[in-house]
Protein backbone atom coordinates (compact mmCIF):
# COMPACT_ATOMS: atom_id res chain seq x y z
CA UNK A 1 0.00 0.00 0.00
CA UNK A 2 2.56 2.49 1.53
CA UNK A 3 4.75 2.20 -2.85
CA UNK A 4 1.31 3.04 -3.87
CA UNK A 5 0.72 6.65 -2.24
CA UNK A 6 1.18 9.11 -4.62
CA UNK A 7 3.18 12.42 -3.44
CA UNK A 8 2.63 14.33 -6.16
CA UNK A 9 -1.09 15.98 -5.73
CA UNK A 10 -3.70 16.70 -8.78
CA UNK A 11 -5.65 19.91 -9.36
CA UNK A 12 -8.90 19.19 -11.18
CA UNK A 13 -11.03 21.73 -12.41
CA UNK A 14 -15.02 21.96 -12.25
CA UNK A 15 -17.21 22.31 -14.87
CA UNK A 16 -20.44 20.80 -17.18
CA UNK A 17 -18.27 17.81 -17.07
CA UNK A 18 -18.24 17.17 -13.47
CA UNK A 19 -21.42 18.54 -12.43
CA UNK A 20 -23.17 15.64 -12.27
CA UNK A 21 -22.79 13.83 -8.60
CA UNK A 22 -21.58 10.41 -9.74
CA UNK A 23 -19.27 11.81 -11.88
CA UNK A 24 -17.95 14.02 -9.13
CA UNK A 25 -17.95 11.02 -6.69
CA UNK A 26 -15.63 9.06 -9.11
CA UNK A 27 -13.23 11.90 -9.69
CA UNK A 28 -12.79 12.03 -6.23
CA UNK A 29 -12.16 8.53 -6.04
CA UNK A 30 -9.93 8.26 -8.46
CA UNK A 31 -7.70 10.60 -6.56
CA UNK A 32 -7.79 13.91 -6.80
CA UNK A 33 -6.34 15.94 -4.02
CA UNK A 34 -7.96 19.90 -5.03
CA UNK A 35 -10.81 20.66 -6.97
CA UNK A 36 -10.54 24.37 -8.89
CA UNK A 37 -13.40 26.53 -9.06
CA UNK A 38 -12.83 28.67 -12.07
CA UNK A 39 -14.79 32.11 -11.67
CA UNK A 40 -14.37 32.76 -15.69
CA UNK A 41 -17.02 30.51 -16.31
CA UNK A 42 -20.89 30.11 -14.71
CA UNK A 43 -22.64 32.64 -12.14
CA UNK A 44 -22.40 32.21 -8.44
CA UNK A 45 -25.02 30.08 -8.02
CA UNK A 46 -23.04 27.31 -10.17
CA UNK A 47 -20.30 26.93 -8.01
CA UNK A 48 -22.19 27.31 -4.68
CA UNK A 49 -23.87 24.06 -5.82
CA UNK A 50 -21.06 22.48 -6.35
CA UNK A 51 -19.09 23.39 -3.38
CA UNK A 52 -22.48 22.01 -1.83
CA UNK A 53 -21.83 18.68 -3.61
CA UNK A 54 -18.11 18.44 -2.60
CA UNK A 55 -18.47 18.82 1.33
CA UNK A 56 -21.24 16.33 1.50
CA UNK A 57 -19.31 13.57 -0.77
CA UNK A 58 -15.91 14.99 0.99
CA UNK A 59 -18.06 13.72 4.27
CA UNK A 60 -19.37 10.56 2.87
CA UNK A 61 -15.88 9.22 1.44
CA UNK A 62 -13.94 10.65 5.00
CA UNK A 63 -10.95 12.73 2.41
CA UNK A 64 -9.82 15.73 2.74
CA UNK A 65 -10.26 18.32 -0.46
CA UNK A 66 -9.21 22.00 -1.14
CA UNK A 67 -10.68 24.21 -2.72
CA UNK A 68 -9.50 26.90 -5.22
CA UNK A 69 -11.25 30.07 -5.74
CA UNK A 70 -9.51 31.10 -9.53
CA UNK A 71 -10.19 34.82 -10.49
CA UNK A 72 -10.90 35.45 -14.06
CA UNK A 73 -8.40 38.66 -13.83
CA UNK A 74 -8.26 41.39 -16.75
CA UNK A 75 -8.26 38.88 -19.90
CA UNK A 76 -7.78 41.57 -22.35
CA UNK A 77 -10.42 40.08 -25.25
CA UNK A 78 -11.59 40.99 -28.62
CA UNK A 79 -15.18 41.18 -28.85
CA UNK A 80 -17.97 39.43 -31.24
CA UNK A 81 -18.60 38.93 -34.80
CA UNK A 82 -21.33 39.04 -36.90
CA UNK A 83 -20.75 35.96 -38.32
CA UNK A 84 -19.54 33.87 -35.65
CA UNK A 85 -15.84 33.40 -36.81
CA UNK A 86 -13.77 34.93 -39.58
CA UNK A 87 -10.24 34.07 -41.69
CA UNK A 88 -7.59 36.26 -41.76
CA UNK A 89 -5.05 36.00 -44.38
CA UNK A 90 -1.34 36.79 -44.10
CA UNK A 91 -0.81 40.62 -45.28
CA UNK A 92 -4.32 41.73 -44.71
CA UNK A 93 -4.89 44.88 -42.86
CA UNK A 94 -7.09 44.22 -39.39
CA UNK A 95 -8.46 46.96 -37.21
CA UNK A 96 -9.56 46.76 -33.85
CA UNK A 97 -11.82 49.16 -32.34
CA UNK A 98 -13.17 50.21 -29.42
CA UNK A 99 -16.29 51.79 -30.45
CA UNK A 100 -17.26 48.36 -32.54
CA UNK A 101 -19.95 46.71 -30.58
CA UNK A 102 -20.75 43.20 -29.74
CA UNK A 103 -21.64 41.21 -32.77
CA UNK A 104 -20.59 43.42 -35.35
CA UNK A 105 -16.96 41.98 -36.17
CA UNK A 106 -16.07 41.42 -39.59
CA UNK A 107 -13.23 40.55 -41.51
CA UNK A 108 -11.59 43.66 -41.61
CA UNK A 109 -12.28 44.68 -38.29
CA UNK A 110 -13.33 43.94 -34.55
CA UNK A 111 -14.25 45.40 -31.19
CA UNK A 112 -11.74 44.91 -28.09
CA UNK A 113 -12.32 45.21 -24.42
CA UNK A 114 -9.68 47.14 -22.78
CA UNK A 115 -10.04 51.20 -23.22
CA UNK A 116 -6.08 51.69 -22.66
CA UNK A 117 -5.03 49.30 -25.48
CA UNK A 118 -4.26 51.84 -28.60
CA UNK A 119 -2.01 54.43 -25.48
CA UNK A 120 0.03 50.90 -24.52
CA UNK A 121 0.85 49.33 -28.16
CA UNK A 122 3.29 51.07 -30.32
CA UNK A 123 4.54 50.67 -34.38
CA UNK A 124 6.00 47.20 -34.83
CA UNK A 125 4.39 45.81 -31.65
CA UNK A 126 3.40 42.13 -31.96
CA UNK A 127 0.07 41.00 -30.65
CA UNK A 128 -1.10 37.63 -30.09
CA UNK A 129 -4.50 36.82 -30.55
CA UNK A 130 -6.12 32.99 -29.75
CA UNK A 131 -3.02 31.82 -27.67
CA UNK A 132 -0.65 32.77 -30.28
CA UNK A 133 -2.48 31.26 -33.42
CA UNK A 134 -3.28 34.44 -34.93
CA UNK A 135 -0.19 37.21 -35.00
CA UNK A 136 -0.94 40.70 -35.79
CA UNK A 137 1.89 43.56 -36.24
CA UNK A 138 0.80 46.81 -34.92
CA UNK A 139 0.92 49.82 -38.15
CA UNK A 140 -0.44 52.92 -35.78
CA UNK A 141 -2.68 53.39 -33.47
CA UNK A 142 -5.26 56.75 -32.33
CA UNK A 143 -7.35 57.54 -29.26
CA UNK A 144 -9.69 54.71 -29.64
CA UNK A 145 -8.18 52.20 -32.73
CA UNK A 146 -5.27 50.06 -33.44
CA UNK A 147 -4.41 49.49 -37.38
CA UNK A 148 -2.83 46.20 -37.68
CA UNK A 149 -0.99 43.88 -40.53
CA UNK A 150 -1.73 40.09 -40.01
CA UNK A 151 1.68 38.48 -40.47
CA UNK A 152 -0.01 34.92 -39.39
CA UNK A 153 -3.47 34.42 -40.12
CA UNK A 154 -6.11 31.64 -39.59
CA UNK A 155 -9.38 31.28 -38.52
CA UNK A 156 -10.82 33.58 -35.92
CA UNK A 157 -13.69 33.72 -33.26
CA UNK A 158 -16.02 35.56 -30.85
CA UNK A 159 -14.23 36.64 -27.20
CA UNK A 160 -10.85 35.53 -28.01
CA UNK A 161 -7.79 36.34 -25.82
CA UNK A 162 -5.29 39.38 -27.00
CA UNK A 163 -1.84 39.13 -25.08
CA UNK A 164 1.47 41.80 -26.38
CA UNK A 165 4.69 39.75 -26.72
CA UNK A 166 6.87 40.55 -23.99
CA UNK A 167 4.05 41.83 -22.21
CA UNK A 168 3.91 45.59 -21.24
CA UNK A 169 -0.21 45.88 -21.02
CA UNK A 170 -0.35 47.71 -17.66
CA UNK A 171 -4.71 46.38 -17.36
CA UNK A 172 -5.03 45.61 -13.49
CA UNK A 173 -4.96 42.09 -11.84
CA UNK A 174 -8.03 43.01 -10.17
CA UNK A 175 -10.77 43.72 -12.21
CA UNK A 176 -14.84 44.59 -10.53
CA UNK A 177 -16.11 41.16 -11.52
CA UNK A 178 -12.90 39.91 -9.29
CA UNK A 179 -13.81 42.23 -6.17
CA UNK A 180 -17.21 40.38 -6.59
CA UNK A 181 -15.74 36.84 -7.09
CA UNK A 182 -13.73 37.37 -4.00
CA UNK A 183 -16.75 37.88 -1.39
CA UNK A 184 -18.38 34.65 -3.39
CA UNK A 185 -14.83 33.29 -2.30
CA UNK A 186 -15.39 33.98 1.23
CA UNK A 187 -19.27 33.00 0.87
CA UNK A 188 -18.31 29.25 0.03
CA UNK A 189 -15.35 29.05 1.89
CA UNK A 190 -12.47 28.49 -0.04
CA UNK A 191 -8.94 26.88 0.66
CA UNK A 192 -7.22 28.49 -2.19
CA UNK A 193 -7.99 31.93 -3.45
CA UNK A 194 -6.09 32.46 -7.11
CA UNK A 195 -4.78 35.70 -8.08
CA UNK A 196 -4.72 36.23 -12.19
CA UNK A 197 -1.88 37.93 -14.01
CA UNK A 198 -0.25 39.65 -10.88
CA UNK A 199 2.93 42.29 -12.11
CA UNK A 200 4.13 42.14 -8.83
CA UNK A 201 3.80 41.51 -5.36
CA UNK A 202 1.66 44.85 -4.72
CA UNK A 203 -1.23 42.92 -6.65
CA UNK A 204 -1.26 39.74 -3.99
CA UNK A 205 -1.17 42.27 -1.44
CA UNK A 206 -4.12 43.58 -2.55
CA UNK A 207 -6.09 40.86 -3.30
CA UNK A 208 -4.95 39.60 0.45
CA UNK A 209 -6.38 43.10 2.24
CA UNK A 210 -9.61 42.42 -0.18
CA UNK A 211 -10.28 38.55 0.93
CA UNK A 212 -9.22 39.22 4.54
CA UNK A 213 -12.13 42.11 4.36
CA UNK A 214 -14.70 39.69 3.11
CA UNK A 215 -13.83 37.33 5.75
CA UNK A 216 -11.90 34.61 4.43
CA UNK A 217 -8.74 33.01 5.82
CA UNK A 218 -8.02 31.65 2.19
CA UNK A 219 -4.40 31.34 1.58
CA UNK A 220 -2.88 33.45 -1.89
CA UNK A 221 -2.44 31.66 -4.98
CA UNK A 222 -0.06 33.56 -7.78
CA UNK A 223 -0.79 32.37 -11.50
CA UNK A 224 2.55 33.48 -13.03
CA UNK A 225 1.38 34.22 -16.75
CA UNK A 226 2.53 37.86 -17.26
CA UNK A 227 5.94 38.65 -18.85
CA UNK A 228 6.49 41.41 -15.86
CA UNK A 229 5.97 38.43 -13.37
CA UNK A 230 9.12 36.67 -14.47
CA UNK A 231 11.24 39.86 -15.86
CA UNK A 232 13.74 39.44 -12.62
CA UNK A 233 14.70 37.19 -9.77
CA UNK A 234 14.14 39.79 -7.69
CA UNK A 235 10.61 39.95 -8.72
CA UNK A 236 10.14 36.84 -8.56
CA UNK A 237 11.13 36.18 -5.44
CA UNK A 238 9.03 39.09 -3.89
CA UNK A 239 5.61 37.36 -5.63
CA UNK A 240 6.47 34.25 -4.40
CA UNK A 241 7.04 35.29 -1.09
CA UNK A 242 3.68 37.70 -1.07
CA UNK A 243 2.18 34.55 -2.31
CA UNK A 244 1.41 31.35 -0.61
CA UNK A 245 1.72 29.25 -3.22
CA UNK A 246 2.04 29.93 -6.93
CA UNK A 247 0.74 28.36 -10.47
CA UNK A 248 2.98 28.08 -13.54
CA UNK A 249 -0.02 29.35 -16.03
CA UNK A 250 1.54 28.19 -19.39
CA UNK A 251 -0.71 29.14 -21.59
CA UNK A 252 -0.62 33.28 -21.29
CA UNK A 253 2.87 32.88 -19.87
CA UNK A 254 4.13 31.14 -22.66
CA UNK A 255 2.57 33.09 -25.35
CA UNK A 256 4.35 36.69 -24.00
CA UNK A 257 7.56 35.52 -23.42
CA UNK A 258 7.60 32.53 -26.32
CA UNK A 259 7.35 28.49 -25.48
CA UNK A 260 11.00 28.12 -25.66
CA UNK A 261 11.57 30.26 -22.73
CA UNK A 262 9.23 28.43 -20.62
CA UNK A 263 11.07 25.33 -20.51
CA UNK A 264 13.95 26.90 -17.87
CA UNK A 265 11.15 29.20 -16.02
CA UNK A 266 9.37 26.73 -14.84
CA UNK A 267 12.19 25.15 -13.24
CA UNK A 268 13.43 28.13 -11.84
CA UNK A 269 10.39 29.11 -10.40
CA UNK A 270 9.68 25.43 -8.74
CA UNK A 271 13.22 25.67 -7.38
CA UNK A 272 12.65 28.93 -5.69
CA UNK A 273 9.61 28.66 -4.73
CA UNK A 274 9.79 25.26 -2.66
CA UNK A 275 13.28 26.83 -1.29
CA UNK A 276 11.09 29.81 -0.10
CA UNK A 277 8.67 27.58 1.77
CA UNK A 278 5.64 28.02 -0.98
CA UNK A 279 3.79 25.33 -2.94
CA UNK A 280 4.10 24.85 -6.97
CA UNK A 281 1.33 24.08 -9.02
CA UNK A 282 2.17 23.37 -12.92
CA UNK A 283 -0.63 23.99 -14.98
CA UNK A 284 -1.64 24.20 -18.44
CA UNK A 285 -2.42 21.80 -21.07
CA UNK A 286 -0.67 18.74 -19.40
CA UNK A 287 -3.58 16.34 -20.70
CA UNK A 288 -4.85 18.77 -23.33
CA UNK A 289 -5.75 15.73 -25.96
CA UNK A 290 -7.69 13.53 -23.06
CA UNK A 291 -10.95 16.61 -23.43
CA UNK A 292 -11.62 14.38 -26.36
CA UNK A 293 -9.27 11.00 -26.38
CA UNK A 294 -9.28 8.29 -23.76
CA UNK A 295 -5.61 8.02 -23.84
CA UNK A 296 -2.90 10.59 -23.43
CA UNK A 297 -0.20 11.80 -25.92
CA UNK A 298 3.53 10.28 -24.71
CA UNK A 299 4.84 13.93 -25.04
CA UNK A 300 2.03 15.01 -22.45
CA UNK A 301 3.30 11.84 -20.21
CA UNK A 302 6.44 13.28 -20.55
CA UNK A 303 5.54 16.67 -19.44
CA UNK A 304 3.38 15.30 -16.39
CA UNK A 305 6.45 13.33 -15.73
CA UNK A 306 9.25 15.84 -15.80
CA UNK A 307 6.98 18.61 -13.83
CA UNK A 308 6.98 15.53 -11.17
CA UNK A 309 10.61 15.65 -10.98
CA UNK A 310 10.96 19.13 -11.47
CA UNK A 311 9.38 18.82 -7.86
CA UNK A 312 6.31 20.59 -8.41
CA UNK A 313 3.83 20.25 -5.26
CA UNK A 314 0.95 20.04 -8.16
CA UNK A 315 0.05 18.95 -11.47
CA UNK A 316 -3.34 20.35 -12.41
CA UNK A 317 -6.16 19.77 -15.10
CA UNK A 318 -8.64 22.47 -16.72
CA UNK A 319 -10.63 21.38 -19.39
CA UNK A 320 -9.80 18.01 -19.07
CA UNK A 321 -11.64 17.90 -16.19
CA UNK A 322 -14.42 20.66 -16.81
CA UNK A 323 -15.63 20.12 -20.28
CA UNK A 324 -13.95 17.01 -21.22
CA UNK A 325 -15.69 13.46 -22.41
CA UNK A 326 -13.08 11.78 -20.02
CA UNK A 327 -12.60 13.50 -16.44
CA UNK A 328 -12.61 10.32 -14.40
CA UNK A 329 -10.16 7.96 -16.91
CA UNK A 330 -7.93 11.21 -17.23
CA UNK A 331 -7.31 11.68 -13.35
CA UNK A 332 -6.23 8.08 -13.09
CA UNK A 333 -4.12 8.43 -15.67
CA UNK A 334 -2.09 11.27 -14.22
CA UNK A 335 -2.18 9.41 -11.62
CA UNK A 336 -0.10 6.36 -13.19
CA UNK A 337 1.91 8.75 -14.38
CA UNK A 338 3.17 10.86 -11.20
CA UNK A 339 3.64 7.46 -9.04
CA UNK A 340 5.90 6.83 -11.93
CA UNK A 341 7.84 9.43 -12.33
CA UNK A 342 8.24 9.52 -8.31
CA UNK A 343 9.89 5.82 -8.58
CA UNK A 344 13.07 7.68 -9.86
CA UNK A 345 16.05 7.67 -7.16
CA UNK A 346 16.35 11.31 -7.86
CA UNK A 347 12.68 12.43 -6.12
CA UNK A 348 13.71 10.52 -3.66
CA UNK A 349 16.63 11.63 -2.19
CA UNK A 350 17.17 15.22 -1.10
CA UNK A 351 20.23 17.59 0.53
CA UNK A 352 18.17 20.30 0.03
CA UNK A 353 19.40 22.95 2.77
CA UNK A 354 21.89 20.34 4.78
CA UNK A 355 24.20 23.57 4.76
CA UNK A 356 21.99 25.99 6.03
CA UNK A 357 21.15 27.74 9.52
CA UNK A 358 17.46 28.76 10.65
CA UNK A 359 15.83 30.77 12.51
CA UNK A 360 12.88 29.44 12.97
CA UNK A 361 12.71 26.46 15.40
CA UNK A 362 9.66 24.58 13.53
CA UNK A 363 11.72 24.66 10.22
CA UNK A 364 14.90 23.55 12.28
CA UNK A 365 12.20 20.63 13.53
CA UNK A 366 10.99 19.35 10.31
CA UNK A 367 14.25 19.36 8.54
CA UNK A 368 15.96 17.27 11.71
CA UNK A 369 13.41 14.70 11.07
CA UNK A 370 13.26 14.62 7.19
CA UNK A 371 16.59 14.30 7.50
CA UNK A 372 16.41 11.27 10.20
CA UNK A 373 13.69 9.74 8.43
CA UNK A 374 15.65 9.90 4.73
CA UNK A 375 19.18 8.65 6.44
CA UNK A 376 17.84 6.14 8.70
CA UNK A 377 17.27 2.51 7.55
CA UNK A 378 13.85 0.91 7.17
CA UNK A 379 12.23 3.97 8.17
CA UNK A 380 8.06 3.68 6.27
CA UNK A 381 6.66 7.17 7.02
CA UNK A 382 6.98 10.53 8.84
CA UNK A 383 4.08 11.09 11.28
CA UNK A 384 2.86 14.63 12.57
CA UNK A 385 0.63 14.31 15.25
CA UNK A 386 -1.74 17.45 16.00
CA UNK A 387 0.60 20.20 15.50
CA UNK A 388 0.20 23.61 13.10
CA UNK A 389 -0.07 22.70 9.27
CA UNK A 390 2.83 24.92 8.73
CA UNK A 391 5.01 21.67 10.46
CA UNK A 392 3.37 19.40 7.36
CA UNK A 393 4.34 22.26 4.81
CA UNK A 394 7.86 22.52 6.21
CA UNK A 395 8.47 18.67 6.28
CA UNK A 396 6.72 18.36 2.67
CA UNK A 397 9.68 21.26 1.55
CA UNK A 398 11.85 17.91 1.66
CA UNK A 399 12.57 15.65 -0.95
CA UNK A 400 11.78 12.00 0.21
CA UNK A 401 10.05 9.21 -0.81
CA UNK A 402 8.28 8.35 2.52
CA UNK A 403 4.69 9.68 3.12
CA UNK A 404 3.90 12.21 5.50
CA UNK A 405 1.03 11.43 7.50
CA UNK A 406 -0.62 14.46 8.74
CA UNK A 407 -3.27 13.64 11.56
CA UNK A 408 -5.25 16.59 13.02
CA UNK A 409 -8.20 17.58 14.58
CA UNK A 410 -9.26 20.80 12.16
CA UNK A 411 -10.54 20.55 8.42
CA UNK A 412 -9.60 23.71 7.50
CA UNK A 413 -5.41 22.63 8.37
CA UNK A 414 -6.65 19.20 6.50
CA UNK A 415 -7.52 21.00 3.56
CA UNK A 416 -4.70 23.24 3.47
CA UNK A 417 -2.49 20.24 3.48
CA UNK A 418 -4.07 18.27 0.55
CA UNK A 419 -1.67 20.67 -1.80
CA UNK A 420 1.35 19.84 0.02
CA UNK A 421 3.54 17.51 -1.85
CA UNK A 422 4.09 14.06 -0.01
CA UNK A 423 1.08 14.71 2.81
CA UNK A 424 -1.54 12.54 3.74
CA UNK A 425 -4.08 14.33 5.15
CA UNK A 426 -6.04 12.08 8.22
CA UNK A 427 -8.59 13.40 10.64
CA UNK A 428 -8.51 12.27 14.74
CA UNK A 429 -11.08 13.35 16.62
CA UNK A 430 -10.35 16.47 19.32
CA UNK A 431 -11.39 13.98 21.87
CA UNK A 432 -8.38 11.84 21.63
CA UNK A 433 -6.42 15.16 21.80
CA UNK A 434 -4.49 13.94 24.72
CA UNK A 435 -1.21 12.14 26.46
CA UNK A 436 -2.61 8.98 23.98
CA UNK A 437 -2.68 10.59 20.85
CA UNK A 438 0.33 8.74 19.62
CA UNK A 439 -0.82 5.15 20.60
CA UNK A 440 -4.39 6.14 19.01
CA UNK A 441 -3.23 7.51 16.06
CA UNK A 442 -0.66 4.58 15.13
CA UNK A 443 -3.73 1.80 15.96
CA UNK A 444 -5.67 4.39 13.15
CA UNK A 445 -3.29 4.21 10.52
CA UNK A 446 -2.66 0.63 11.49
CA UNK A 447 -6.72 0.55 10.18
CA UNK A 448 -6.40 2.24 7.57
CA UNK A 449 -3.51 -0.46 6.39
CA UNK A 450 -1.04 2.44 5.76
CA UNK A 451 0.93 1.43 8.89
CA UNK A 452 1.73 -2.71 9.72
CA UNK A 453 3.64 -4.44 12.82
CA UNK A 454 7.33 -3.86 12.81
CA UNK A 455 7.38 -0.60 10.87
CA UNK A 456 9.74 2.36 12.26
CA UNK A 457 8.12 5.79 12.03
CA UNK A 458 9.59 9.08 12.46
CA UNK A 459 6.76 11.25 14.75
CA UNK A 460 6.15 14.54 15.39
CA UNK A 461 4.27 15.52 17.97
CA UNK A 462 3.08 18.89 19.85
CA UNK A 463 5.30 18.80 23.33
CA UNK A 464 3.35 20.66 25.16
CA UNK A 465 5.61 19.97 28.65
CA UNK A 466 7.64 23.07 27.85
CA UNK A 467 6.67 26.58 27.90
CA UNK A 468 9.45 28.57 25.14
CA UNK A 469 8.26 28.61 21.41
CA UNK A 470 10.23 24.90 21.12
CA UNK A 471 6.49 23.54 21.11
CA UNK A 472 7.12 20.41 18.57
CA UNK A 473 9.57 17.29 18.72
CA UNK A 474 10.38 14.40 17.36
CA UNK A 475 11.24 10.69 17.88
CA UNK A 476 11.61 7.24 16.01
CA UNK A 477 9.26 4.56 17.07
CA UNK A 478 8.92 1.29 16.14
CA UNK A 479 4.91 0.05 15.64
CA UNK A 480 3.64 -2.50 17.85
Amino acid sequence: MMNSIRRTKIISTLGPSTDNENILRKIIRSGVNVLRLNFSHGIAQDHINRVNRIRLIEKELNCSIALIGDLQGPKIRISSFKEKKIFLKNGDNFLLDLNIPKNKGNENSVGINYINLPNEVFHNDILLLDDGKIQLKVIKTNNTKVFTKVIIGGYLSDNKGLNKLGGGLSASALTKKDKEDIKLAAMINVDYLAVSFPRSALDLKKARLLIRKAGSKAKIIAKIERAEAISSDQIMKDIILESDAIMIARGDLGVEIGDHQLIGIQKKLIKMTRKLNRIAITATQMMESMIINPFPTRAEVMDVANSVLDGTDAVMLSAETASGNFPEITIQTMSKICIGAEKLPCVNISKHRLNEKFDNISETISMSAMYSANHLKNVSAVVIILTSNEIALLTSRITSGLPIFYISDSFRKLRLSALYRGVVPIYLDNKLKNKYATNTTIQLLKDKKLLKKNNTIIVIKNNKKYNFPLVNSYKILNVK
